[in-house]
């Protein structure tokens, strides 16, 4: 039934443009009928067929998320045999219905789809108009031949499965149905402006263009103005009105002026060299797929420019042509893909991968002509790419070759070929930090051939994906970042991704694959954003803040502080430099262009004191307040004087007889402090093949033995050897309790034995408190979680939250929550009685253990218990993106080693609780 045709019956594509043509918005309800195959009756294309008993189905949606059928998620797997350009009878096939009425004279008339998954054919009236793949590209068909003066019946039935899903491959889920717009258009305007930052401005079409705002009236198509404009940029997203009047319609559009180039290896914005600090982002939204509302879009764009992203990859489809428009409006740069991928052939070693097979050529080049021509008259599109991961073939270069042709102004990316055959810019997914500094140096792995290779060193760099921000992470931002602005190759990259694909489930909270019963399914893989389904910023993301802040504060010298201008289009005369101390607050006065500016005086004190530069909007931006935070940096002033300590008794703490086990502290139940190295993996290890090394060294099922224990009047020694079945590496752990004037001390030294091979997760003790003791205030950095190569966002102060309040809410549970270099923590109840915990050490706390924790699939797995369980830490080992990319940097390891960690348990009695607030950032 289906072949490599990509499409029957459709008109040319064309821009995608707002005039004031009669239109019909034919969204809204359905008649809508599933079918489990392709073999239903076609009655239904009558325009007589009595669809009453049908149900109803909103368009834009998709199917699966109405109760017809489940989604399925597979990151590479097709869902179905390899066999192109066949696929299952068993194939889910929706009929959708809809009744319209028209007025005369609409035989000019275009229906419209913006998008539908992922093969559509088309009835109106009775008459067939055709059919259309290629699921997120516009297909218009001619209807007015067909269309009456009253009623009209609009018939399509779609296929989830087609020919054309072997192109579309891409790591999401599979999810059928009309899910863009429909519309009845009498639009036929086509124009594309070319436009460059030094105020040339032409177009293709016909009728004439007007751009009032620049006094420019009748350019007639071909002829060339010249113009005083302000170039567009991201960071400067100018642009101007214009209207071009043709035969039969007038359409508006704004028009902005850059221009794209590479010069010596390097890529350019209007002559400036280029800076990618971006995201790759897909479509979607917890309850409706990829039919994302617009104020959803606008969010997104939003959330990412107060986030310092400056650019988006539309992973790997074109996105609902109003995302670009916003894109537009409040400057992002954007590299455009088509919609193209099929990673799945990897699986049978490529073999008949239609890249390469001449059968396909025609769909190839017509999805890339359908995407430039929809989406060619947008400034922030910088770039073309052919698609992902599809390995090599000949026809993308005959992408590569329409696209060129077509629009010589943008570069053409793709990945999948090393060789960059057909690209301009050279990409990679994954590389490791020692790949980029080789390619920024220029000393990578040449090519076998040479002419190919010398061709690709004259090429930007451009990282399309990297960092894996699945589940906690990602680590080691700045550590790219660094070698991104040391290099003027590399031209920047594209984290993966913007969100979580977590569906919204009753009872699971968020689901990802298998949670639906999938016979083939990738987990938790689709989960895998800088910000959870329900758009709430992850620590990722807030970490991903400071590491593309467009304005870099250092701390060159006693008494200065440095601030650099990172942005490539405006200096920083739009913003506000306030310093800080003691919640006393100094405005700097900073030149536009940045420089080294001295610093107000403080007096010392003998408390730790820290000093706050932060740079701050001075007046409201479209997309973010006067006063938002832009960048930020600490530096200590002073440090804290060691406490003073002298003699005292263990009387304020109860120990087990035999063991040594702390049992009571201060009048609270508690079970003693012992030496813990697990922690619930995180997605990098489990994916990374850590954990298993980890499993294997039995680390989460160790075994404490005691061997001595010791009282000698107020000071207990308990002398332990910590180990796991079947191993012979160990460690002597020594803990030695101290009576202080006031409270107690506890040393726990540790000495490895064996030979240790792999880094360990964690170095610490845990213990517990009952669960009334659930108020938690910090001197360390906060206010979120921190790990060895993560929390950049994290800056010193003082702190309050709830136990409940320290949890990220991962969607797939794992090890979270954990606050670094904290110089004191007290926990308390509701009265203000409990313990501070002194030293210089990481915090967790949690209602539940390391091993529910651990256990727990989904959020609502994890259940509050009768304790609050702490982990008192000397170090972690660091987070990488080992689940999609590479490990943790050797920096960031923890191996075993000897070492001690010291806690001071006092007792506690605070007045009140802290407001969740920054008690006093210093």
């Amino acid at each position: 039934m289906f072949d490599h045709a990509p499409s029957a019956g459709l008109r040319a594509p064309r821009a995608a443009l707002a005039g004031d043509a009669p239109a019909i918005d034919l969204n809204g309800p359905w008649s809508f009928r599933l079918s489990p195959d392709v073999h239903a009756s076609l009655d239904f294309v009558n325009p007589g067929y009595d669809d009453s008993a049908w149900d109803r189905l909103p368009v834009p949606s998709h199917w699966p998320l109405h109760g017809y059928g489940s989604p399925a998620y597979t990151n590479v797997s097709y869902p179905f045999p390899i066999d192109p350009p066949n696929v299952p009878d068993d194939n889910p096939t929706g009929d959708y219905r809809r009744v319209f009425e028209a007025p005369e004279g609409w035989d000019d008339a275009v229906l419209r789809f913006d998008g539908v998954d992922s093969h559509a054919r088309v009835w109106l009236n009775g008459h067939e108009l055709g059919f259309t793949t290629g699921s997120r590209l516009a297909a218009e068909f001619t209807a007015g031949p067909w269309l009456v003066a009253g009623r009209n019946v609009l018939a399509v039935r779609v296929h989830q499965w087609s020919a054309a899903s072997y192109l579309e491959d891409q790591d999401m889920w599979w999810l059928p149905g009309i899910f863009r717009d429909v519309t009845l258009t009498r639009s036929t305007a086509d124009l594309f402006v070319h436009a460059t930052h030094d105020g040339r401005l032409s177009f293709e079409g016909d009728g004439l263009l007007s751009v009032p705002a620049l006094g420019l009236t009748g350019l007639e198509p071909g002829v060339e103005a010249r113009l005083d404009v302000t170039p567009w940029s991201a960071e400067n997203p100018v642009l101007y009105d214009a209207v071009h009047v043709g035969a039969t319609e007038t359409v508006r559009l704004r028009i902005g002026f850059r221009t794209v180039s590479i010069e010596d290896g390097v890529l350019l914005v209007n002559g400036v060299p280029l800076k990618l600090r971006g995201v790759n982002r897909h479509e979607f939204h917890p309850d409706h797929g990829r039919a994302v509302p617009y104020e959803t879009m606008r969010e997104d764009v939003l959330l990412m420019k107060r986030h310092n992203v400056n650019a988006v990859r539309t992973s790997h489809y074109p996105p609902h042509p109003a995302f670009l428009d916003l894109c537009d409006e409040y400057g992002l740069w954007v590299i455009d893909e088509c919609d193209l991928e099929t990673h799945g052939f990897g699986q049978a070693g490529w073999r008949r991968n239609p890249s390469d097979d001449p059968a396909w050529a025609d769909a190839y080049v017509e999805r890339m002509r359908r995407m430039v021509e929809r989406d060619k008259n947008h400034p922030s599109i910088i770039m073309w790419s052919l698609g992902n991961e599809s390995g090599t073939g000949r026809n993308l270069g005959l992408m590569a070759e329409w696209a060129r042709e077509r629009d010589p102004s943008r570069p053409i990316h793709y990945e999948g070929d090393v060789t960059c055959a057909d690209t301009d810019v050279y990409s990679l997914m994954y590389a490791s930090v020692a790949e980029v500094e080789a390619i920024g140096k220029g000393t990578e792995t040449p090519l076998d051939d040479p002419a190919l290779d010398a061709r690709r060193r004259r090429m930007p760099f451009v990282h399309c994906e990297y960092a894996h921000a699945m589940g906690n992470g990602p680590g080691g931002l700045l550590d790219y970042q660094d070698l991104y602005d040391a290099y003027p190759r590399l031209a920047g990259g594209f984290i993966w991704e913007w969100i979580d694909h977590g569906l919204r489930h009753e009872k699971l909270g968020y689901a990802y694959g298998g949670d639906y019963g999938e016979p083939v399914h990738d987990s938790n893989f689709v989960i895998d954003g800088l910000v959870f389904p329900d758009r709430t910023p992850s620590p990722g993301l807030l970490d991903l803040k400071v590491v593309f802040a467009p304005v870099r504060i250092t701390f060159p010298s006693t008494g200065e502080v440095s601030i650099e201008n990172r942005y490539g289009f405006r200096d920083l005369s739009h913003l506000r430099f306030e310093a800080t101390v003691d919640d006393v607050t100094t405005i700097l006065e900073v030149p536009a262009e940045g420089g080294v500016v001295k610093l107000p005086t403080t007096e010392a004190t003998s408390d730790e004191t820290w000093l706050t530069v932060r740079a701050v909007l001075t007046a409201d931006e479209p997309w973010a307040p006067a006063g938002h935070e832009i960048a930020w940096a600490q530096v200590r002033l002073t440090a804290p004087a060691p406490a003073p300590r002298s003699g005292g008794s263990l009387t304020e703490a109860d120990f087990s007889e035999g063991t040594g086990r702390l049992i009571r502290l201060f009048g609270i139940e508690v079970e003693s402090p012992r030496l813990e190295l697990w922690r619930a993996p995180i997605d990098n290890e489990r994916f990374g093949g850590l954990d298993w090394h980890w499993r294997v060294m039995g680390l989460h099922r160790l075994t404490h033995r005691v061997d001595a224990v010791d009282r000698d009047g107020d000071r207990l020694t308990v002398v332990t050897r910590v180990a796991s079945a079947a191993s012979d590496l160990g460690l002597r752990t020594t803990y030695t309790w101290t009576g202080v004037d006031d409270g107690v001390l506890l040393e726990v030294h540790v000495v490895p034995e064996g030979e240790w091979k792999h880094p360990i997760p964690r170095l610490g003790v845990a213990m517990s408190l009952p669960a009334t003791y659930d108020q938690v205030t910090w001197y360390g950095r906060g206010p979120g979680e921190a790990y060895p190569d993560t929390g950049l966002a994290a800056r010193v102060g003082r702190w309050s939250a709830s136990v409940d309040d320290l949890q990220t809410p991962y969607v797939f549970p794992q090890e979270n929550g954990h606050r670094a270099e904290v110089r004191w923590a007290t926990l308390t109840d509701a009265t203000g009685r409990g313990i501070r915990i002194s030293g210089n050490y990481g915090l967790t706390a949690r209602r539940w253990t390391t091993a529910a924790l651990e256990a727990a699939r989904h959020l609502p797995d994890l259940t509050p218990g009768d304790r609050i369980h702490l982990n008192l830490d000397l170090a972690h080992h660091g987070i990488g993106s080992a689940s999609c990319g590479p490990g943790v940097l050797p920096q960031y390891e923890l191996e075993a080693r000897e070492s001690t960690l010291t806690l001071h348990f006092t007792h506690s009695v605070v007045s009140g609780q802290g407001d969740g607030r920054n008690g006093g950032v210093v």
